[in-house]
């Protein structure tokens, strides 16, 4: 994760390009829709859909992305030659005829109309990250092929700009660790249980349709109403799990896949994360590495295991009583459950910028422990401001409503606690975080059983060998499920996210090469850092 970005477990790559999704109001009540007029010539590969055409059938209304005065991000997309438009999709795929909701879509126009391949969607994770913001960024990234694709963003439904969903939570993000004892735990087991009633009391009657099954119909939906056989795809982390979800929902309809920081979607669901502790532990690891080659600037130690150590001693004294960061007017309090959630979320890029701005978070947390104050940064105080309270209550209310919805917690706390005492002996920063209890132990059961692999699909598999979110292994295990897809690994990075984020010109170049000729490798790729 990048840190203008806010927190999104599994990582949302383009969300650092992207505002916060604070302070929006729950629209799905409103009965104003679009205009479901259908065109004279039905869209090819339309026919036959459960009721569903007058969707499929849909003229879009493409016209400004601005939504407001202050909508800086339109007057971004309007400035790039993007051009917005509104999807109806109906709320419930079973009663087609009933409530509808809007999904927001962004389209960058194929300049090289001659050579035109076709449309590619894109979704850039969370679950709950917005993509209507991308297409400038994909089609830098894409360099000569990308003049020959219309690049849709797309913000998933309850997501963004795409009736979006907000339970009013205290919290912006509720995963937190632990911490060092039994009462952090059951602090966190009230907060979890409060937060999904609260979402219950707020939101009850679309919470069962708020699912990454549903986002993929809706993905359907956009791409007949682009009037597209077929349309391409685009996912990163969260996005590879949507992406795989969408081939085997409609088999024939995709064309070129591309999956970045895939997930095994046998793993996938509430407690995702928790086989994760090696890939992060190695990772904070290789950063302790990194600021110890830094003391004279940071401070932390002069060895990795000095910064492990000061790591150890911040951990310590929080767990005796918060420790005070920031001045006036932005304070903050930070016990044992929440710094582990910075240092996890601090890990998951090895670039400089990225491991110089954990460092900086860690020498606050030190002079704290050791009883001085330091001012915070911006970019520190935004974060922790996102973090600690309600500021992004939309953002973290639809992330756990998709993961939620998409499949069963357990449902007991003790369970949870017997899971954290295990992996505290042998982790005990991140154990006790990744095994936490959360929201989905007291939400609703799931209306649908998650999606199985039954169905081969070529796809192209990105993935890094330290991926510290979804870990290597989870590409791997995609990739074994899907026979025809090739796995293009980047060896040696401690990053989630590659193609187009990165800067690796071996992977970015693969990637480009499959996109412009449609053809997979001809077995498995490996690049270096």
């Amino acid at each position: 994760m990048r840190y203008a970005e806010k927190i999104r477990i599994p990582h949302s790559p383009a969300a650092a390009r992207s505002a916060a999704a604070a302070g929006l109001a729950l629209a799905v009540g409103l009965t104003a829709t679009p205009a479901l007029a259908a065109p004279a010539t039905r869209t090819a590969g339309t026919e036959a859909h459960g009721g569903l055409d007058r969707y499929y059938d849909q003229r879009l209304s493409w016209g400004t992305c601005v939504r407001s005065p202050d909508d800086t991000t339109g007057r971004e997309l309007d400035a790039a030659g993007v051009q917005c438009a509104n999807v109806t999709v109906p709320l419930d795929y079973t009663a087609p005829r009933g409530r509808t909701i809007t999904v927001a879509v962004s389209r960058l126009k194929a300049t090289d109309s001659r050579h035109r391949i076709g449309a590619i969607l894109l979704n850039n994770g969370g679950p709950g990250g917005t993509a209507v913001e991308s297409p400038p960024a994909i089609r830098t990234a894409m360099k000569k092929v990308g003049a020959r694709y219309d690049i849709v963003g797309f913000d998933p439904r309850f997501v963004g700009r795409s009736t979006p969903l907000d339970c009013g939570w205290p919290v912006s993000f509720p995963w937190f660790s632990a911490g060092a004892g039994r009462a952090g735990f059951d602090r966190h087991v009230a907060l979890s249980k409060s937060l999904a009633a609260k979402c219950r009391a707020t939101n009850a009657s679309v919470l069962p349709h708020v699912t990454t099954r549903n986002t993929a119909r809706d993905m359907d939906v956009i791409r007949g109403a682009l009037g597209e056989r077929k349309i391409s795809y685009l996912g990163y982390s969260y996005g590879t799990y949507l992406g795989t979800v969408y081939t085997q929902m409609f088999p024939g309809r995709y064309d070129r896949v591309v999956l970045d920081g895939a997930i095994d979607p046998h793993a996938y669901g509430p407690r995702l994360l928790k086989d994760a502790v090696q890939e992060n532990e190695q990772a904070l690891s290789a950063w302790a590495v990194w600021a110890a080659g830094r003391h004279t600037t940071y401070g932390l130690g002069r060895t990795r295991t000095a910064v492990l150590a000061t790591i150890d001693r911040v951990m310590a004294k929080a767990a005796r009583g918060p420790l005070t960061v920031g001045t006036a007017p932005d304070t903050f309090r930070l016990d044992d459950t929440r710094i582990p959630t910075l240092l996890f979320m601090g890990v998951a890029d090895d670039t400089d910028a990225s491991r110089a701005f954990l460092a900086e978070q860690v020498s606050v947390l030190s002079k704290a422990e050791k009883g001085q104050q330091a001012a915070l940064s911006p970019e520190f105080t935004e974060q922790l401001r996102f973090a600690l309270t309600g500021e992004g209550s939309a953002s973290g209310s639809v992330q756990m409503a998709i993961i939620c919805g998409d499949g069963p917690a357990p449902r007991s706390p003790e369970l949870y606690w017997r899971d954290i005492q295990r992996a505290r002996a042998a982790h005990p920063l991140f154990g006790p975080l990744t095994e936490n209890i959360g929201p989905c132990a007291f939400w609703n059961t799931p209306r649908e059983n998650p999606t199985r692999i039954r169905r081969d699909a070529p796809a192209l598999i990105v993935a890094a060998t330290g991926d510290p979110r979804t870990t290597y292994r989870g590409s791997v295990a995609l990739h074994d499920q899907l026979p025809s897809s090739r796995l293009l690994t980047l060896k040696n990075a401690n990053r989630h996210a590659l193609y187009g984020e990165y800067g690796n010109a071996c992977v970015d170049g693969k990637v480009n090469r499959y996109l412009e000729t449609g053809r997979l490798p001809g077995r498995d790729e490996v690049c270096g850092t």
